[in-house]
């Protein structure tokens, strides 16, 4: 009888424990913490962009890949654009305007050569993602109703710590989007 219940306490333990884990993993994936900050990835600090209310979404880097782009000029940088399963829906079906749920993240780092690759090509020829910018990671969220002023969009921007854009930068979002009203005010076409 002792041996049966000292393996039901020590069962009682494990699950205990168990129940613990889980619950402190969804605790930190559900604020975009877990396992701690991805090399280069924006900590999610829970602040909210002005104007939109927009935070981090949790997961944002484990979305699916639009397409990758590079900006010449001042911002001189390398892109990669992620989007989440409403979007990647959309993209791949064609589907205009974007339905609502839609997000779509940019991620940004300065474009700098690679001596290293360089070492193999044998001549200067290759860039890779460097630094992330003070620019480094947008948000585009699709709420026809929340965002009406907007054209239905909302749009955010943070630094790698976080740190939202102040007011006046995003004010200038959506006036910027305005040429690709025919794409439903996104730049970006998804790249099969």
């Amino acid at each position: 009888m002792c041996i049966v219940l000292k393996y039901l306490r020590a069962l009682g333990i494990c699950a205990a424990l168990a129940a613990c884990i889980a619950f402190v993993k969804d605790s930190a994936a559900q604020s975009g913490k877990a396992g701690g900050p991805e090399a280069g990835s924006a900590v999610n600090s829970g602040k909210a962009a002005p104007i939109f209310g927009i935070t981090i979404p949790a997961g944002y880097r484990d979305w699916r890949l639009v397409s990758v782009a590079h900006e010449e000029g001042n911002l001189n940088d390398i892109r990669a654009i992620l989007g989440n399963d409403a979007a990647i829906k959309a993209y791949r079906q064609g589907t205009l305007p974007f339905p609502d749920g839609t997000i779509i993240a940019r991620l940004a780092w300065k474009y700098v050569p690679s001596e290293e690759n360089d070492k193999a090509f044998g001549r200067a020829q290759s860039f890779v993602a460097g630094s992330a910018p003070d620019w480094y990671l947008q948000f585009m969220v699709k709420d026809s109703k929340k965002y009406a002023a907007t054209r239905g969009w909302g749009y955010a921007q943070f630094d790698k710590d976080g740190t939202p854009a102040d007011e006046a930068k995003l004010e200038t979002c959506a006036p910027c989007h305005e040429p690709a009203r025919a794409n439903d005010f996104v730049f970006t076409h998804y790249a099969p």
